[in-house]
């Protein structure tokens, strides 16, 4: 379709190619066997997904040892090994009949029957008797405890309910830990097909025949990301074996391998076209698009996975779990990008632009080369009044940041699920019938201290019976006398805020307040105080996160641009969508203005981990297309000098891609705002906006005002850093690159996880590439 260029294309010395050269040059030479290879992964990857994929957990618990998990360890030596705790009940009522009628004792005792031959259910109990603490005052309702070893085992126990459920005016259902988690996970499956697939990928792939033109490039971006998830699937499964997973890993991975692989595709392909429309034959595109858009995903992609990292320092299996999954797909996305994608265009060649549909189909030349004239329009009548436009769009995004003064955090529970699911069903049963039997209640257990410590529990107990927040209790007494255990009830849902305040209450004041000069360890457990510790989990490292991925932004930013300048700018304007984004969280779902209309269930907190969890994304995320857009505007300035000038032609030359690469993570994610799950509606929401907003207003205009307002002190570097070295995202194109005297590690980290040589050989073609 196109001619070669009669200007010969510059020959790059070997000294000179990078690894994204070698990986590009090697996959695409033999381009069906990397295929193949890619191909041998993907089916692995599925049989180990089909075959291994298990154990995965939809609770969320703190890795270590808690004050919830001691209090647990001690209450197990209080009520012996030999009696398991029930995990879940069944609630069976009547309008008409009583625990001492006929038929209200044959159905619970047939239910009795049938639940207790289900495999892994142990310790099913019933007690109909006068004052059994297992029925209701009134006599009209009874539970069935029972204890289920994992969330599979507790299915056959919900059918059984839904069996029994309405049968001679009697209503059952059940709720509990497992009947709870089953529930979460049934949720996650259904928003993963509902959200990501039936709506996230094919309005995704709209967009793509929108930037590209053709079907051919618009479907080998989704491509790349399938089998991105697959493979990232197939080593999650691995690490599966090893650690436990919560269970949202799995949508976490679709979502950000659907983002990452068609964005880094995208970026790519659009390469590809654009050197083929400046007239270089098919290998030399490959080899330019390798030096240049490659270089740009793989710095990408790195800062995204080490990023991700800083959520490590948080010890709660959920963070671990969805940043796991993220940085696992990062890097298959970024292999994937490097090998098989320049082996498929060395296969496909101008075959790319193939299939293009009508209107919005366009002339490869003409839709991948140069400059957009309408973008450059606009940034320059943006720049003609760029202190109106910069007050007015700063003052916007300060007023959306305004509402995060009312964010609360909280944990979803039971009570936030939709009111049609088994558990749901059975948490109300519970409330109706029994708002002083709990299921999870409070567990204090004192350890050691003077005889006078079973004294201090009972003035404990008789003070929480006159709390409204807590019901009667109960105390046990160890075998040995050492250990004393207090059971209290707390009414409500057990994670929400007003009950963890009451734990909270209880540890810091009533306990050491009563318990003074015993000598006596006392611990407070329980599935609330588990909450709290969870919540003590992930704002205790907090500080440390924010200040991990801001100081590595930071250091990448004025290693990239050599300006401490830009670098701060860069972290300002970032923060400033991200306090947008929680401003919008919190007008959307606390104060409810707009739910409604977004189909969104108003609560009274947000997720814990939903806001931190947000900030490192976003701030990765942010960071792809910063590169990408200031990579272009400082090529322009060392090209002409003006900063003016420079950042009108990086817009006009990257808006397009920028916006269409946003716009398919902000569909992705808004998938997960479509979902029926409140923690991902909310973590869905919050990513679509912030990008959206970092996409149009932060990139198209705050930063382009910016920098044109400064000028040239926009590239101001400390003469006392000029020793800094210089990580160079796209070569350039006119001369060959001198060798930098000071490697950086990044790019060479990401290349040994891919395996193509070994350390010491890559430490010696980063000192002799620049990388």
């Amino acid at each position: 379709m196109f001619q070669k260029n009669d200007v010969p294309e510059r020959v790059t010395s070997s000294a000179n190619v990078g690894i994204t050269q070698r990986l590009a040059a090697a996959s695409s030479r033999r381009p069906r066997r990397t295929l193949a290879i890619w191909g041998l992964m993907v089916l692995v990857s599925l049989v180990l997904v089909g075959t291994s994929l298990k154990g995965l957990t939809t609770s969320s618990h703190v890795v270590g040892t808690t004050q919830s998990s001691q209090a647990e360890s001690l209450y197990n030596g209080v009520v012996g090994s030999a009696r398991q705790k029930p995990t879940d009940v069944i609630v069976v009522s009547s309008k008409s009949s009583t625990a001492s009628d006929p038929d209200f004792k044959a159905l619970v005792g047939r239910l009795e029957t049938k639940v207790g031959t289900g495999p892994g259910i142990t310790n099913v109990v019933a007690n109909l008797a006068l004052g059994s603490p297992l029925v209701s005052h009134n006599r009209h309702a009874a539970l069935i405890s029972l204890s289920a070893a994992t969330d599979a085992d507790i299915k056959p126990v919900v059918q059984a309910v839904q069996s029994a459920d309405g049968i001679g005016g009697f209503s059952v259902a059940v709720t509990g830990d497992h009947t709870v988690s089953n529930d979460f996970s049934t949720l996650a499956t259904s928003d993963l097909r509902h959200g990501e697939l039936e709506f996230g990928v094919p309005i995704a792939i709209v967009v793509l025949l929108l930037v590209f033109g053709a079907v051919v490039a618009g479907l080998m971006p989704v491509l790349m990301a399938l089998l991105s998830i697959v493979v990232g699937l197939g080593l999650a499964t691995l690490i599966g074996e090893a650690f436990h997973l919560s269970n949202f890993i799995v949508n976490m991975m679709t979502a950000m391998g659907l983002a990452l692989g068609i964005d880094y595709s995208l970026f790519i392909i659009s390469r590809f076209r654009e050197e083929r429309a400046r007239g270089l034959d098919k290998e030399a595109a490959i080899r330019r698009t390798a030096a240049t858009a490659n270089r740009a995903v793989l710095f990408s992609g790195t800062t995204f996975v080490i990023a991700l990292f800083g959520m490590f320092l948080v010890p709660t299996n959920v963070l671990r779990s969805l940043a796991a999954g993220a940085v696992i797909v990062g890097l298959v996305s970024v292999a994937a990008a490097l090998t098989l994608l320049p082996a498929m265009l060395q296969l496909l060649g101008d075959r790319v632009n193939s299939l293009r549909p009508p209107l919005v189909g366009n002339r490869p030349d003409r839709a991948a080369s140069g400059e957009s004239r309408m973008w450059r329009a606009f940034i320059e009548g943006v720049l003609r009044h760029r202190l109106v436009a910069l007050t007015l769009t700063i003052g916007a995004l300060v007023a959306l940041t305004v509402p995060v003064l009312g964010l609360h955090l909280g944990q979803s529970g039971v009570a936030t699920l939709p009111g049609n699911l088994p558990s749901k069903e059975g948490y109300a049963a519970v409330q109706r019938s029994f708002p002083d039997q709990d299921p999870y209640p409070v567990e204090i257990v004192a350890e050691g201290g003077s005889p006078a410590t079973r004294g201090d529990m009972g003035r404990l107990e008789a003070t929480l019976a006159s709390d409204r927040r807590f019901g009667s209790g109960s105390i046990q007494t160890s075998a040995d006398g050492n250990i004393v255990a207090l059971t209290v009830p707390i009414r409500g849902d057990v994670v929400s805020g007003p009950d963890v305040a009451a734990v909270r209450q209880l540890r810091g004041d009533l306990i050491p307040a009563l318990f003074d000069g015993s000598g006596a360890h006392v611990y407070v457990g329980g599935q609330t105080a588990e909450t709290a510790d969870y919540f003590n989990a992930i704002s205790g490292p907090t500080p440390y996160v924010l200040l991990f991925v801001l100081g590595l932004s930071f250091i990448l930013l004025l290693l990239a641009f050599r300006s401490l300048v830009v670098a701060l700018v860069s972290i300002l304007l970032n923060l400033l969508s991200i306090g947008a984004a929680y401003g919008l969280l919190t007008l959307v779902f606390i104060n409810g203005v707009g739910a409604g209309v977004l189909d969104f269930r108003r609560v009274t907190a947000i997720d814990a981990w939903v806001p931190l969890f947000l900030f490192s994304v976003l701030f990765a995320l942010s960071m792809d297309y910063q590169f990408f857009l200031m990579s272009r505007v400082k090529e322009r300035y060392d090209e002409t000098g003006s900063t003016t000038e420079a950042v009108v032609g990086g817009v006009a030359s990257t808006a397009k891609i920028i916006t269409g690469a946003a716009l398919i993570i902000v569909v992705v994610f808004c998938g997960f705002a479509r979902g029926q799950l409140d923690m991902f509606q909310q973590m869905g929401f919050g990513v679509a906006v912030a990008l959206l907003l970092d996409a149009t207003l932060i990139r198209s205009i705050v930063l382009p005002c910016t920098l044109s307002w400064l000028g040239a002190r926009s590239w101001y570097l400390p003469r006392w850093l000029n020793w800094l070295p210089k990580l160079e995202i796209e070569s350039p194109q006119d001369a060959p690159r001198k060798p930098d005297p000071h490697p950086t590690l990044i790019p060479v980290a990401v290349w040994a996880t891919v395996g193509h040589a070994t350390s010491a050989h890559l430490h010696r073609l980063g000192a002799r590439d620049g990388n």
